[in-house]
């Protein structure tokens, strides 16, 4: 029978758990044993009992690595490299551009690793990826509005303003999910909404559902260069699947900005896309540097377990079915968007954007199964 370990995350502030109890059911359903560590569930707010009377065995941190597939929320922790082996298969966020070290962890260990993030369809879609830029995007603009408040650091500036007086400016880098998702709920707040992307086409799809203060621009190196200095909230929301994200602003620019706005780098999680930014935490999560307040959350949808949980799982779970069901080779054929999926295998990087931020020839994955 194909063992499934859910072990607790040890990432700062990680409170999401990979697998819910309805997730837990349906697996068992299917003839799969699943082994969730003692607690994994307990800061999303599901308890032991509740896993075990979906029919989850409760295990031993050491148990949960030792299944055949390993399911996770964030990249293996250094003291989770010991765990990792060259018979096992772990599927969860690796955004290993950013993590080299847990890309060099499991390319020596040979550990087969499949990213959520870079899971991608023949649509250039990233199912399992968008609900987490889905919450991450309109935790951005959350979070953007509390620290503006004089109280948290900001420059007192009320998101949407008031009669008679203007609102905040608010400039977000990158109309994917993430910038969609956090433009919609600024420009709902009343704020002033610039959404910058480079692509005319992507802007002219969502222009049918603006709402609110929301314009919607063509981005060039220029007009980020005017622009940035005006903003009282800039969100950078842009992605490379795989890759690391570029850097659009540079510190020249940072340095420009109004003293007490705030920069919310969403895409830290890929090396963020403003050069001045450093990964924070939920406890710590924000430095101000040239008197600007950064927010560069790592982990920003761990704010929110009970939610990102329930939307992860949502879209994970089918994919978990078929490799812990059927098997890895004939999981890839069944749905091929889990190929782009494969990080490394048996110690071979298989993502070009992967192998490119870690300075590594990439090999095609179906080579590296073979």
């Amino acid at each position: 029978m194909a063992s499934i370990g859910v072990p607790t995350e040890i990432k700062a502030d990680e409170l999401r758990v990979a697998l819910t109890p309805d997730g837990v059911k349906e697996l068992v359903s299917h003839g799969l044993e699943v082994l969730v560590q003692t607690g994994a569930g307990s800061g999303a707010g599901i308890e032991d009992e509740t896993f075990e009377a979906a029919g989850a065995r409760m295990v031993s941190r050491e148990e949960a690595w030792a299944a055949h597939l390993v399911v996770k929320v964030k990249e293996p922790q250094e003291e989770e490299f010991c765990f990792l082996r060259d018979d096992m298969v772990l599927f969860t966020y690796l955004h290993l551009a950013a993590y080299p070290k847990a890309g060099e962890a499991l390319i020596d260990a040979g550990t087969t690793g499949i990213g959520y993030e870079t899971v991608q369809m023949e649509n250039g879609s990233l199912p399992l990826l968008a609900p987490m830029s889905e919450i991450a995007g309109r935790l951005a603009a959350q979070v953007g509005a509390h620290l503006l408040e004089r109280p948290h650091g900001g420059s007192g500036v009320l998101i949407g303003g008031c009669t008679g007086v203007r609102p905040a400016r608010v400039i977000v880098l990158g109309a994917g999910t993430v910038g969609w998702n956090a433009a919609r709920l600024a420009a709902a707040m009343d704020a002033e909404v610039m959404l910058l992307d480079r692509s005319p086409e992507r802007l002219r799809n969502l222009e049918a559902d603006r709402r609110g203060r929301l314009t919607s621009v063509v981005s060039s190196q220029g007009l980020l260069e005017r622009l940035i200095p005006t903003a009282d909230l800039l969100i950078g929301a842009v992605l490379t699947p795989g890759g690391r994200a570029p850097t659009l602003v540079n510190e020249k620019l940072v340095k420009q900005m109004k003293k007490s706005s705030v920069i919310v780098d969403v895409a830290i999680d890929q090396g963020g896309c403003v050069a001045t930014s450093v990964e924070t935490t939920h406890t710590n999560p924000t430095v101000t540097i040239h008197g600007i307040q950064h927010y560069a959350v790592g982990n920003m949808p761990g704010a929110v377990p009970f939610t990102s949980t329930e939307a992860l799982v949502s879209v994970t779970l089918p994919y978990i079915m078929a490799i812990a069901g059927r098997g890895l080779e004939e999981a890839v054929t069944e749905r091929p968007e889990l190929l782009s999926g494969l990080n490394t295998v048996k110690g071979s990087v298989c993502h070009p954007g992967v192998a490119k931020a870690l300075g590594i020839p990439p090999r095609h994955p179906m080579a590296c199964l073979r």
